[in-house]
């Protein structure tokens, strides 16, 4: 029930897509109504204030200038405005109008001495609004400044002083058209244009969303077979992200595929690795048992070395699950890395002698670093049983130990098939096997190269592998060189 409840809550990409273009268009049709219908009658009347008060300080710049008529008539002609210029005993200086039935032409004498006062008493300037939809006065003064107007006007009212202490009166009339049919115009122009608007964007939107969603939905519906290593790529077209997303899912399914692959190889290996020691210890002892005289000790030691064989592979398997899972701690001592070579060598002495092996191992001094000693044995040991197994009919395979720059390099080197260029990356890999026909190692289990990768990987040591087909393969690492002991002088002969 819950798992159903989060399903419904989830919300698919092409829904989304379709409300947020929905919300947007919503959004900019509103911010167009209020602006073209509901605020236009405040807009334009701030507008034409702003604009009488900028006319009027103009004018105020230039009120004791001697062309201050021409100064008055290109400013009417331009603001589509009327203006006067008086002295402060009420003398007309200069005066401009381009209004038909101009308010301030109209007033009396003492109809502008009493906006000269109102102008006095609020610091020299005074803006007044007279008539509009109410036909009535804005204000009155003392029931005796009243102007019953049709249009709305508005006055602006300036005191300027010059220099020598004279004053002279700005007068300023601006004319406010009637909105009321403008506001109609708009409103249904604005109600076709939301009608249109919301179809174009409703229908934009849903395109839109089953172009970007429909590649999604495929992808994801052919990514659920991705855990079985199934991807049937995009074939449509879409964005680049889309088809980026369609081609990490199908190399994931690629390495998905091929790790499954490897996987079922490497359990059916260690299946048949398992199963061949057993099954010679249960052969021996029930010939041990059943057969007179067959109680040897040869049969008994075949006994104890498939044993060993056994739990050299159970310790490999269990070495690499903790090497993998990280929980393998390192203990750092200075050690000898070319005397450990050495020691690692004697293992193979029986081997060498008896198949006819040939191990050599070339060091031009002793080198000593800081390293966990049983497992940097373990990698050696895993890297001589590699190039054990691919040597092939040659049987010689060569240690070499250089130092260079401050780092001791060990390389171990077989003159096998070689590994293909495309391959190389992969040898470290857990799952990999370069031969698909299993075959049981001489030495080891072939669980080597996992367990050598990890190890040198907790050490942080650089290593590789060089090789071309039909030439060999060179396995190495190399770890930071230490100075030798004060009394570590002499250099052994090498075996």
């Amino acid at each position: 029930m819950k798992d159903k409840k989060k399903r419904l809550k989830r919300v698919s990409i092409k829904w989304r897509l379709l409300l947020a273009f929905a919300g947007f268009a919503a959004v900019m049709l509103g911010i167009l109504w209020l602006l073209q219908v509901v605020f236009l009658d405040q807009f334009y009347k701030g507008i034409k204030t702003a604009e009488i008060r900028s006319a009027s300080e103009t004018v105020a710049r230039q009120a004791f200038s001697d062309d201050i008529g021409t100064v008055l008539q290109d400013l009417v002609a331009d603001n589509q405005i009327c203006a006067m210029v008086l002295s402060s005993n009420g003398l007309v200086i200069a005066s401009a109008d381009t209004l038909p039935g101009c308010l301030i032409h109209r007033m009396t004498s003492r109809d502008l001495f009493l906006l000269y006062n109102l102008a006095a008493e609020n610091n020299g300037s005074f803006l007044a609004r007279f008539g509009g939809d109410r036909r009535e006065p804005a204000f009155t003064l003392d029931g005796k400044l009243q102007y019953i107007e049709k249009r709305e006007s508005i006055v602006s009212v300036r005191l300027v002083e010059g220099s020598d202490g004279s004053q002279r009166v700005l007068l300023l009339n601006s004319s406010v058209s009637p909105v009321s049919a403008t506001v109609r115009t708009l409103r249904i122009q604005l109600m076709l244009v939301t009608a249109v608007m919301l179809v174009v964007a409703l229908l934009l939107a849903w395109w839109l969303s089953r172009k970007v969603a429909k590649p999604v939905i495929d992808i994801s519906r052919s990514a659920r077979s991705l855990s079985r290593g199934e991807y049937t790529p995009y074939t449509g077209s879409g964005y680049r992200e889309v088809m980026e997303l369609d081609e990490t899912l199908s190399r994931a399914a690629e390495d998905l595929a091929r790790v499954e692959q490897l996987r079922r190889e490497l359990l059916a290996n260690i299946s048949h690795d398992l199963r061949t020691p057993l099954t010679m210890i249960t052969g021996y002892a029930e010939v041990m048992r059943d057969l007179p005289g067959e109680n040897t000790p040869e049969n008994v030691q075949i006994i104890i070395d498939e044993a060993n064989h056994l739990t050299e592979l159970v310790n490999d398997l269990l070495d690499l699950s903790k090497l993998q899972a990280g929980v393998v701690s390192l203990t750092l001592t200075r050690l000898n890395l070319t005397e450990l070579v050495r020691s690692t060598l004697i293992r193979y002495q029986k081997l060498t002698g008896k198949n006819g092996y040939d191990l050599s191992f070339q060091a031009e001094e002793e080198a000593w670093v800081e390293a966990d000693r049983t497992r940097i044995s373990q990698v050696i040991y895993n890297l001589i049983n590699n190039a054990l197994h691919y040597t092939g009919q040659s049987k010689v395979i060569r240690l070499r130990q250089t130092c260079t720059g401050g780092q001791v390099k060990l390389e171990v080197i077989d003159n096998g098939e070689g590994i293909p260029e495309d391959q190389l990356p992969l040898v470290w890999d857990r799952y990999y096997k370069l031969d698909k026909v299993h075959r049981r190692s001489a030495v080891g289990t072939g669980l080597g190269l996992s367990i050598v990768r990890s190890v040198l990987e907790l050490h942080h040591a650089q290593y590789g592998v060089t090789s071309k087909v039909g030439e060999g393969s060179d396995f190495w690492f190399s770890l930071p060189q230490l100075p030798p002991p004060a009394e570590d002088t002499d250099l052994p002969d090498a075996p």
